[in-house]
């Protein structure tokens, strides 16, 4: 296994971590600062108003996002086992 082998594996590796955990984190920043808005117009300081739309948005993403997420963690995790002969020469 020679370093850029392992440099490319670990850099796929932190992409794959990044694009899954960016529609749950994006859509977890675009509520918190729309409710954040509106609580600056109304002077409403709640906390549950503020985590309890951000956890609901987060889950109702994370249903609709979840098929995609396991098809590219199941191929990553295919392509890992599939070149464990490559990888121990």
């Amino acid at each position: 296994m020679t370093p850029e082998f392992v440099v490319n594996l670990g850099s796929e590796a932190i992409k794959l971590a990044l694009m899954l955990s960016l529609p749950l984190l994006g859509i977890g920043l675009i509520v918190g600062l729309c409710v954040a808005v509106l609580q600056a117009t109304t002077q409403i300081q709640e906390m549950t108003l503020t985590m309890i739309p951000k956890i609901i948005a987060v889950l109702l993403v994370l249903l609709f996002a979840s098929p995609w997420m396991l098809e590219k963690l199941s191929s990553f995790t295919s392509h890992l086992i599939l070149n464990i002969p490559q990888m121990i020469r």
